[in-house]
């Protein structure tokens, strides 16, 4: 019952109160199929070919939507740990839950909704993105601001992976985080 609260005001918000609730709104065409960005973002093999390098999502209402930003984290500090798939419509709807970075504690500890719209412009995909259900208090500005920042990056990775046909090379980012990781359990030394 929550959950199907939570998706009618998130859809209200982004429809027709447009206005009265602030959102991050983003647009961008594709070079791919929709078929091939939903793919995209709704798979494991998927989200690491663009947004990070592990995942865990299933796309069916209540569905993991795990986005590892960090697979060497500690459980709940690795990215988007426990997020969850709110509603699907294949191909053309996809919405989740989404958290705060975790140097924003208090913004992290609660909800936003993400919504993502597929629709075909040719042989392309328009996607757009709604990030929607921020406090306007306290760490929520930052985490707006934050992801005003972020999304847009995430975007761009998107289309870089399908201009190239090549998914994103996680490495370098891989070994940044292993020596960061060795730094942190060195200073707790």
């Amino acid at each position: 019952m929550l959950r199907r609260l939570l998706i009618s005001t998130a859809c209200l918000a982004s429809s027709t109160l447009h206005a009265a609730e602030p959102a991050i709104e983003l647009a961008v065409t594709v070079k791919a199929p929709v078929s091939a960005v939903w793919q995209a973002w709704t798979s494991n093999e998927g989200i690491t070919s663009f947004f990070a390098p592990e995942a865990n999502v299933e796309p069916r209402p209540d569905g993991p939507f795990h986005i590892y930003m960090d697979p060497y984290g500690e459980p709940s500090m690795k990215g988007a740990d426990t997020m969850q798939v709110l509603a699907v419509e294949p191909e053309q709807l996809l919405s989740f839950t989404w958290n705060a970075p975790p140097h924003l504690a208090a913004a992290r500890a609660q909800r936003t909704v993400v919504i993502l719209r597929f629709a075909p412009e040719g042989e392309a995909t328009r996607l757009t993105l709604t990030h929607l259900g921020w406090g306007s208090n306290g760490e929520w500005p930052k985490a707006k601001a934050y992801f005003e920042k972020a999304w847009p990056k995430v975007l761009k990775n998107l289309q870089t992976r399908f201009e190239t046909g090549k998914p994103h090379d996680w490495t370098e980012w891989r070994e940044q985080l292993k020596q960061w990781h060795a730094q942190e359990a060195a200073k707790q030394k």
